[in-house]
């Protein structure tokens, strides 16, 4: 993606969302340079013992990757070609500014305005965290740009495994914050209600946000 205007380009990646390595994880805030790796690789980390001993691609260990909008077919073996993969990875920006950024998330289906003397960067949809098979997932600061992406689809990250795969698994599951109109009743709303199909999730189950900068003090 490009910069929002008055940033510069540092460099642009791959979106990593989170590690897992012997069972537990390491998520990585997308509105920080650390998810943006300039390389990608299916196993960017490897395990270290006591015994000066390091191996790459156990196994067990685990890669996740913000996805791009692609249909997701859970009936086909896992990918295994880098260039097939790649396809399905997201791509990221560094950008460099001098303005301090926050998100702001509404709860409703409308993209909250910026607090006084901040000006926004863009709007779109407050993302909380993922989670994998056992206890496995990470979230993003509620704060960050990092938890308001500007696309909403499903799913949202592809897991790639030690192995040398990447596939779309039925048991990894995204978070959203909700929308709660109600706010007579705040957390009670909505309780229970199932969402179903993308134009219904979008109309009247995920809160929007905005991110919005800091605007330049004039001397």
């Amino acid at each position: 993606p490009d910069c929002p205007a008055d940033y510069e380009s540092l460099w642009s990646g791959y979106s990593l969302v989170f590690f897992e390595g012997n069972g537990y994880g390491l998520s990585q805030d997308l509105g920080s340079a650390g998810s943006c790796l300039e390389e990608f690789q299916l196993m960017p980390f490897m395990q270290c013992s006591n015994s000066d001993v390091c191996r790459h691609g156990v196994r067990t260990d685990k890669s996740f990757w913000l996805a791009v909008d692609a249909e997701a077919d859970y009936t086909v073996k896992p990918m295994t070609s880098i260039d097939e993969i790649q396809e399905h990875i997201s791509r990221c920006t560094v950008c460099l500014g001098t303005q301090y950024i926050l998100a702001r998330h509404s709860f409703t289906d409308v993209a909250p305005e910026c607090p006084e003397d901040f000006s926004p960067l863009w709007q779109g949809f407050s993302y909380v965290m993922v989670t994998s098979s056992g206890v496995s997932g990470g979230g993003q600061d509620l704060a960050s740009s990092g938890s308001c992406l500007e696309n909403f689809y499903l799913p949202t990250f592809i897991e790639c495994l030690g192995r040398g795969t990447c596939a779309y698994y039925i048991n990894n599951l995204d978070y959203w914050l909700a929308q709660n109109p109600d706010m007579t009743q705040p957390g009670m709303w909505g309780m229970g209600n199932v969402y179903s199909g993308l134009d219904e999730i979008i109309d009247q189950g995920v809160a929007r946000c905005t991110v919005c900068a800091r605007n330049t003090l004039e001397l």
